[in-house]
């Protein structure tokens, strides 16, 4: 009976209420920007077609391959040290360091990606668009600020803040459909969407008593903290290649049309990833407390919450198998008739999407996460290796059809690489069966 007082005491302290009324914000804050920033690309998509918008998503996937290199891996690290370190000269330390580091990375990115860009075959409106679109980076130098409102959870300001820029940034690409723009002005507006946030986290980082000219930077600290995210640097960018070097290999061997078919299609079918970051967040923590209390138990429920998603997943790419063609045709209109093909095989992926979110968990949960490293790795390899093999030959239905393996390759067969991860597999098999209940 105590145990229980004390349990419901800790959830009802200031603390924990001020946590879920933090989570409870960013959590509006994501739905309403996933409905806001899909409604508003429909219409985008629509305006400018399969071909300009193959080529805008072609720019901003080949920005985010350079792009990620600028985060230097900081981010869970500096929260993790600002918790740590409260004193008013560690926190001005850490996030001046943090943030000299990210600006010289980003203007070095800047140079590398401008003369990249222009070395390559592509025409001027594609290297302006690259350009265009690669000098958010600079703005992105930042969001170090967003870490201090992390570490403080006070993600409200944060919150605020892409809400402005959201909504602004929106209203504008409304206006400029309405207006007749060219493609460029679409790639201004990224750019000024940056630009806003980096003016709203500075207007409330202010506006708590803050100073920024107060940051100082410190090169020991420097050296520590590279020391500390490089093995996160070299995840994040296998990670980007993972995600996004199937527009970049569309673009180069079939043209910006079959990126805008296959863009637009991915728009619909990643619009059910969040169901998995939810649901995954949401249970994790009661499943981690069972591991103190019954290894059975753990496992038990590590495999529901694979059953739930997979399901889940399955029900409704059926779903949307269902329909796909018409509602292709209904949110895109004429021009998009070939995205249908695509979805009709990219929604299949959640499945395995939603296996590889619970399988980083739990490799975090068992201290493996070299593991989620390995895997990502291995899978990037796979899919430019089949996508350079396939695309030529099939189409843009071939870089679907190769996610679709990579990703059943990521998160079930790369499981049999160790001892560890091939009896947690028996666990993911278990819960393809709806009513299997022993592992």
């Amino acid at each position: 009976m105590e145990r229980v007082k004390k349990i419901i005491a800790l959830k009802n302290s200031p603390g924990a209420v001020k946590y879920l009324k933090n989570t409870s914000l960013l959590l509006g804050e994501k739905v309403f920007r996933m409905v806001t920033g899909l409604f508003v690309s429909i219409w985008v998509a629509r305006y400018l077609g399969p071909e300009q918008f193959g080529l805008l998503s072609y720019a901003q996937s080949f920005v985010a391959l350079f792009a990620v290199v600028t985060t230097l891996g900081l981010d869970g690290i500096i929260v993790r040290e600002l918790v740590k370190n409260d004193s008013q000269k560690q926190r001005e330390q850490l996030l001046g360091t943090a943030f000299l580091l990210r600006l010289i990375t980003s203007i070095v990115v800047l140079v590398v990606l401008t003369v990249v860009v222009f070395l390559q075959s592509n025409d001027y409106e594609t290297n302006l668009l690259v350009v265009v679109i690669g000098s958010t980076v600079l703005f992105q130098s930042f969001n170090v600020i967003d870490f201090y409102f992390q570490s403080k959870v006070l993600s409200k300001y944060v919150v605020y803040s892409n809400l402005i820029s959201l909504i602004l940034s929106s209203l504008i690409k409304i206006s400029l459909i309405l207006s007749n723009a060219s493609l460029i002005a679409f790639a201004y507006v990224i750019l000024f969407d940056s630009f806003i946030l980096m003016l709203g986290l500075i207007f409330y980082y202010l506006q708590n008593k803050l100073k920024i000219s107060s940051w100082t930077f410190d090169l020991k600290l420097a050296k520590i903290l590279i020391k500390d995210s490089w093995p996160l640097i070299i995840s994040s960018i296998v990670v980007t290649i993972y995600m996004k070097i199937d527009i970049i290999m569309l673009k180069e061997l079939l043209g910006e049309q079959q990126v805008g078919l296959y863009s637009a299609s991915s728009r619909i079918s990643e619009l059910w990833y969040f169901i998995p970051v939810i649901v995954t967040s949401s249970f994790f923590p009661a499943i981690l407390n069972a591991k103190n209390t019954s290894v059975e138990l753990y496992n038990n429920r590590v495999k529901n919450l694979y059953r739930l998603l997979i399901w889940a997943a399955i029900l409704m790419s059926i779903f949307v198998n269902i329909v796909a063609h018409d509602l292709i045709a209904f949110l895109y209109g004429t021009g998009y008739e070939g995205s249908s093909q695509i979805l009709i095989v990219q929604i299949w992926s959640s499945i395995f999407i939603a296996l590889m979110m619970v399988s980083n968990k739990w490799l975090l949960a068992e201290n493996k996460t070299k593991f989620i490293f390995v895997r990502g790795t291995v899978g990037a390899v796979i899919n430019v290796i089949l996508n350079y093999i396939y695309i030529p030959i099939y189409g843009v239905q071939a870089a679907a059809y190769t996610s679709l393996i990579t990703l059943i390759f990521s998160s079930l067969v790369v499981d049999l690489f160790t001892p560890t991860t091939r009896k947690h597999l028996l666990i993911k098999l278990a819960a393809f069966v709806p009513l299997y209940r022993k592992i």
